[in-house]
This record gives C-alpha cells, structure tokens and sequence, in this order.
C-alpha cells in the first residue's frame, strides 16, 4: 500500500485522524512545518516530513511515491490575508499533485449556501474548488460545528455558556446549524479512503439534528448542570458579536471572530448523497455532546501530571495551572521507602484512617455538606485496606486504582463543579517520588470564584495532606 500524506497532523481533526490511521497500521507521511513537535509521538509507520505548503520543493519531496493525500489545513488564525495564503497554498498543493501522480485528494471544507457567504466560508469552499479542478479525483467534505473536546466550535460553546451565567443571545444565535460528532467525521475521512470514486465529488455531511446555536448552548450547559437564562439581543449584529466575543472568550478571539462573522449562513446537509455513498450512521447533537464529555474525561484521566506539569517552563501561577476548563493543582515530595512503603498511607486514606490533616476541618466541611443535600464524611470505606474502582471513600469515590502507584478519587460534595484527588507513586533512585494533584472543573462564574476564593485554604490542608502521607510512609517504613 502506498503511502498516505496528511497534512494538518497537529490540528484538531488531522491530530484525530493521524491516531487512527496509525492505529490501523496505515503507512502514514505528516507534511509538518516542525517535525520536533511530533517526534515521540507517532507509530513507527507514520514518517515525518519537514516542509511548507507554500514551499513548492518541500510539496514534491512529501508527495513522492503517495497515493492519498489529506487536506486539512487552513490559514484563519495566521496574520494577514487568510484567504490569499489558503489560495496559494491550494494552488500549489493541487500542482504538486497531480505532478506526483497522486491517485485521490480527500479535503475537508465547510458548509454553506447562499449568493453571499462569509470570508471564512467562502474561502473553504474556493480551496475545495481548486483542488478538484486540479486533475486529481478530490472528495470534498463540507461539515458544519465539530462537537468534540477540543475543538474550536465546541470550546467556544463551552465558554460562553460558563462565563455568563444570563446568556445575551445576537440573532445569529437563531441560525440553522447541522452539527457532527468528531467521531463521525473521522469514519467518513477514513472511509473515503476506499469509496470508489471516478471523478471529484462534494460530500455535504452533519448529525441528524438541525438546531440553532442557542440549542447547542442550551443542551451543553444541560449535561453540564448549569442552569443558563437566555435574553435576546438583537440589535447585535455579527460583527459586534465578534468584539463582544474578544471580550468575553479572549483566548479564542482572533480566531472566533472569523467564525463568528460565517454564521450570517444556515449550515445544513441539504444533499444527503452522503448516505448513499458511505456506511456512517452520524449520532445526534444530544449523544454527540454526551461523547465529547466522557471522552474529555478519559483523556485528562490518562495525562501523565509529572511530564504535563514539568513541561512547562514558568512557574505555578496562583490557584494551579490550566488544562483546558480545569485547574490543576500538584505537589510532590520524596520518601526514603520504595513505592509500595510510599503508597502505603494512600492507600488506607480516609475512614478511621482519616486524611492526614485537619480532618477536623473535613468534618465540618461534610456537616455543610448535609446540609445541603451532600454525602457528608460518613460513609467511611469497605476495607481498611484495600480499593477498588466505586468503591465510597468518605466524600469520594474511588475512580481508580493500581498497586503501589496510583490512586484517583472523584469528590461527590456538592460543589460548584467537579473535582478529583490524584496520588501517584514513582521510584526515583533509592527512594520514591509521591505526586499529589487536586483537579478541578469550575461550572460557571460561581465555581471560579469557590476555587480561587478558596484557594488559601486549599494551600494550608492539602499540603498538611502530603505532609502526613510522607510521615505515615516514614514510620511504616522504620
């Protein structure tokens, strides 16, 4: 089998697309300005090519011996005219092709119709144009929203519907939108890897769901339990929604603003050939949200804290570091013991145990607790000893457990959010390293201010906790 040449390795979807090809063992080829940010990282069937799309070497060089080629790159949050960079870019890489003899291009664009679209949406349509008028049969897929963790669309939705508790709603926000999980759009980017295709076509693809953006708004702050009161506005026009956004969302600015002007159009499927040309049976905006959020939660339960923390070159600003909507909290010291001394009092925490310090604290946090509704520090544990994943933990729930390493506890309290608490165990040298993280996910204005208002209390016990962990090791082990 020839190999596959990605492009856009690093982004959202192309990111996405490259672990699947790789988990299905495809010779893969990433065209990557800065191959260093991949190496590590990819099987070794996927082969890193440093190089430019602007570059027209560095086009034929990657395009070599190819037989499918992905485009999944865009120029919108580069300085300068976007759409001339993205129409140069598309010239070149459609040239290269079809000098290579390049079998099929498979490129992924954005939906929309009408006799005015916006830049942004006019410009992915112009590149899916050049590249099928290139010689080289192209599948053009147009999608709308992404909803998946991390993607841009999706993580805009979910700072709006947590920075403002009263949702001033623009009357774009009424627009027609056809939303698909990133999942589904992953099958049909694979899929078309074997479609038989004689000549270039246009996919339009989306969830079955035609809803507004207020919908999606609506059913994310649902599932996140966040209780939202919507007040339209609609003397604000897209225009002045984007200033509003950089405002509100000012990490997402440079880009939403874009996005925000492209939603003048309705983006829904309104050719289903789709469905008769692929086998996706695409999960609707409800399921599609559901998704995303429990595989969040899989992903940052899966991050490595000592390598995502250390990694990071400044120092620990006030309340924790950043990981998308949650905040991190770590600190770490080191006993004289191997792991399974160090794990030792992490793993008889809470119950008769207690937790190490301040449990009079814990106890009149679990009275407030009861009184509105909560678990309390009642509940103790099944075995003084030993763990399972659900088993009740005083206020926690055990998540997960693994001998002598690791120990991750979820916080049923009622809180303004959600919050875990990590400990995990390495062997470093003659002794042992104990890591100690406390994660949480602020829902609205109000858990922000719990966290941070709370945050020099938080310093006092959980420091105390590792402080009587690391003692509890040192007498076990003497």
């Amino acid at each position: 089998m020839k190999p596959i040449l990605l492009t856009g390795a690093t982004g959202y979807v192309g990111g996405r697309l490259r672990r699947v090809l790789e988990e299905r063992r495809v010779p893969l080829r990433c065209l990557i300005r800065r191959p260093h940010e991949l190496e590590g990282r990819v099987a070794p069937t996927t082969e890193l090519v440093g190089g430019d799309l602007l570059d027209a070497d560095s086009l034929a060089r990657a395009m070599e011996g190819v037989g499918t080629c992905y485009y999944l790159v865009h120029s919108m949050g580069g300085a300068g005219d976007f759409a001339e960079t993205d129409r140069r870019a598309a010239r070149g890489f459609a040239r290269a092709a079809r000098e290579a003899g390049v079998a099929r291009i498979i490129y992924l664009g954005g939906l929309g119709r009408g006799s005015v679209l916006s830049p942004h949406l006019a410009s992915r349509q112009e590149v899916g144009r050049i590249l099928r008028e290139s010689g080289v049969p192209t599948i053009e897929f147009r999608s709308s929203v992404v909803i998946g963790s991390g993607s841009l669309s999706f993580e805009l939705i979910r700072a709006l519907v947590n920075r403002l508790p009263v949702m001033t709603t623009p009357r774009w926000v009424a627009v027609e939108t056809q939303p698909i999980a990133i999942e589904d759009l992953l099958d049909y980017l694979t899929q078309a890897l074997v479609v038989e295709l004689e000549e270039s076509r246009v996919f339009e693809i989306g969830g079955p769901d035609r809803v507004s953006y207020g919908d999606i708004m609506k059913e994310f702050a649902r599932q996140a339990g966040l209780k939202r009161f919507v007040v339209p506005l609609p003397v604000l026009s897209p225009r002045l929604s984007s200033l509003w956004l950089g405002l509100v969302t000012p990490i997402y600015a440079r880009i939403g603003r874009e996005l925000i002007e492209s939603v003048i159009n309705e983006t829904v499927v309104e050719n289903p050939e789709a469905h008769e040309v692929f086998s996706v049976q695409p999960r609707g905006i409800h399921a599609a949200i559901a998704r995303a959020l429990t595989n969040e939660d899989r992903e940052f339960a899966e991050t490595r804290w000592c390598d995502a923390l250390s990694s990071r070159r400044s120092g620990t600003p006030y309340g924790g570091k950043r990981f998308g909507p949650r905040i991190v909290d770590s600190r770490v010291a080191r006993v004289d013991g191997d792991p399974s001394t160090a794990f030792a009092p992490v793993r008889e925490i809470g119950g008769a145990a207690g937790w190490y310090w301040g449990d009079w604290l814990w106890k009149l946090r679990g009275f407030l607790d009861l009184l509105v509704g909560g678990v309390g520090v009642r509940r103790g544990r099944p075995h003084p000893e030993q763990l399972a994943p659900g088993d009740a933990v005083d206020f926690c729930r055990v998540e997960a457990v693994e001998p002598d390493r690791l120990l991750r506890l979820r916080v049923e309290m009622k809180l303004p959010g959600r919050a875990w608490l990590q400990f995990e165990v390495e062997p470093d040298g003659t002794g042992s390293v104990i890591r100690q993280t406390t994660i949480f996910e602020p829902h609205g204005l109000l858990g922000v201010a719990y966290w941070y208002g709370l945050y020099p209390l938080h310093i006092l016990v959980f420091s105390g906790m590792l402080r009587g962990i690391v003692g509890k090791s040192l007498g076990a082990e003497n």
